[in-house]
């Protein structure tokens, strides 16, 4: 059996790799695994990842191969990797491409499956029964047009990709031209490197899919030049109306779209025009609990030649449902992370598309296209008063939030912004009583969901502006927020450690500065809180980004 001591990487038959952090080959074993293999666990000194058949089909989808990830495994490995493993991967690499979906010539779809095994699963899977129109070779199955996305989410479910080329009907044409230069301020604009890549990638796969960059490196411009691309009436869905009002800004700012052709459907108007943008708070809202959601039709209905779909890992499941529908429609999902909390991972792959284009976040730091971040994890304690609350608290919930609200932390947010004096700093909470305690303290004014959208995009102007260089904000502010002259983030708290929200609140201060950006984050010692810091961990260590841990002492 070869041995390498010098190498970072057990590769384990359960399909888990052990990866040494302390290891002079660390960040290149984990740059070489990245693609095909999700981290699970990042504490101190051993990073565990799993290989999954989502993870080896995303890659085979963004175009790696079996043979590229089994030499990255033998390279790093300590030990021969286990047959079963590499055999599993082949396997798995290989079933993305069995299923392909094509136009018939009668106005069918017809899906070909190459491999005679796995045509005989499908004929005799009977949650196929109702979708399948007809088998009319041994590798060759009808389906209607309109069961195309229940085609492909059924499939997911069983363990079987589909390979979707059965192309997309156009749209009304609508010509988007990219700017040289910004209107707002007349500066010189290009598309970089990356995003040209991304939309190439996303277009040359054939318009439907995820393109996965950090909080601040351009998502927003990837989707406009994807419009320009595409050329046709397009809806973009953004998380709530602040985001919405800054894709209209952006459009205007950098193409050359007549303002008259821009519509908005949000609560407070609901104009349709060539381009659309419109919230997931407004498509799925119903007049009775129970009842149906009148606005979804503006998916469903309309003839949009492209779907761009804001901050993909946060769309609600009634907005996969409707998406269902339209898979003759081109779809473009932007994401930091495909990370949901929700575990719907795979629906995003089946009805959105797979990721068709990930740079990690470390390179955009490197390179300069996002800030260097240095990432915090203070420990403070709690008073005799708190404590004993969360000792006798009647649940996890009850005693988490007991730890989230310790008032200890409004004197070492105070400490840190003193520290910071002079930066965009925003103090990011859960809590809106704990917020509205800090705001107080502070003497700032603070964001929370309550507020009209009017003053909230006051008081981000004013932030970028200058004129405010403190906010506190809550969770309304973790979603496509672009806030370019922050460059210091205090969480107080958040979501049971949502690796997802820990995406969005770092990337509220990723825009590049010309000098670095730090997120802080305020834990109680000795208490629940610390349990869901591991989530936290991962995601940042997955990133590739430093923890530094500290004990606060007053």
């Amino acid at each position: 059996m070869s041995y390498h001591p010098e190498r970072p990487l057990i590769v384990q038959g359960d399909h888990s790799l052990l990866l040494e952090t302390h290891n002079p080959q660390f960040s290149e074993a984990r740059d070489a695994i990245a693609p095909f293999a999700e981290l699970e666990k990042s504490p101190e000194h051993i990073h565990s990842y799993r290989i999954h058949p989502l993870s080896l089909w995303n890659a085979a989808a963004a175009g790696h191969t079996f043979e590229q990830a089994q030499a990255a495994l033998r390279k790093y490995s300590k030990y021969a990797i286990p047959d079963n493993v590499l055999e599993e991967m082949r396997r798995t690499f290989a079933r993305y491409g069995q299923l392909v979906l094509t136009q018939d010539d009668g106005g069918m779809l017809r899906l070909t499956v190459r491999d005679p095994f796995i045509a005989a699963q499908v004929a005799k899977e009977k949650s196929l029964t109702n979708i399948i129109h007809q088998r009319v070779a041994d590798d060759a199955f009808l389906i209607a047009p309109a069961l195309r996305g229940a085609l492909k989410h059924a499939l997911i479910k069983l363990g079987f990709p589909v390979d979707d080329r059965a192309g997309f009907e156009d749209a009304e044409r609508l010509d988007i031209a990219l700017r040289s230069h910004t209107k707002s301020d007349h500066h010189p604009f290009a598309l970089r490197d990356y995003q040209r890549k991304a939309v190439d990638a996303f277009v040359a796969a054939g318009s439907h899919g995820v393109v996965v960059l950090a909080c601040g490196a351009g998502k927003t411009v990837v989707g406009m030049a994807t419009m320009a691309r595409v050329g046709m009436r397009t809806l973009i869905i953004t998380p709530n109306t602040a985001a919405a009002h800054q894709w209209r800004a952006e459009l205007l700012d950098k193409t050359e779209i007549d303002e008259a052709l821009l519509g908005e459907y949000t609560g407070a108007c609901k104009k349709i025009r060539p381009v659309t943008i419109a919230t997931y708070q407004v498509l799925t809202w119903r007049p009775e609990r129970e009842g149906e959601m009148p606005h979804m039709e503006l998916i469903t209905q309309h003839p949009w030649g492209l779907i761009i779909f804001d901050e993909v890992h946060v769309l609600p499941a009634p907005v996969f449902r409707a998406v269902a529908q339209i898979q003759a429609r081109r779809r473009l999902g932007l994401t930091a992370t495909l990370i949901r909390e929700d575990g719907l991972e795979k629906d995003v792959f089946s009805l959105i598309g797979p990721k068709r284009y990930d740079l990690p976040w470390r390179e955009l730091e490197q390179s300069g296209h996002i800030a260097e971040a240095h990432c915090v994890e203070i420990r403070v304690p709690m008073s005799q008063e708190d404590r004993f609350a969360h000792a006798v608290a009647e649940d996890r919930r009850n005693a988490y939030r007991i730890a989230a609200e310790n008032r200890n932390k409004d004197a070492v947010a105070q400490s840190l912004i003193e520290k910071h004096e002079g930066e965009g700093i925003l103090v990011i909470g859960q809590y809106i009583k704990q917020l509205t305690r800090i705001a107080a303290t502070l003497g700032a004014p603070v964001i929370t969901g309550r507020m009209s959208s009017n003053e909230r995009e006051r008081l981000y102007a004013a932030f970028r502006a200058g004129e405010i260089r403190l906010l506190v904000v809550s969770k309304v502010a973790n979603y496509a927020i672009d806030l370019p002259d922050a460059s210091v983030a205090i969480q107080i708290s958040g979501s049971f450690g949502s690796r997802q929200e820990e995406a969005q609140r770092l990337g509220r201060i990723l825009r590049p500065k010309g000098g670095p950006a730090y997120f802080y984050t305020l834990v109680s010692d000795e208490s629940e809180e610390l349990k869901f810091a591991a989530n936290r961990q991962r995601f940042l260590a997955e990133q590739g980004y430093d923890y530094m841990i500290e004990d606060w002492e007053p």
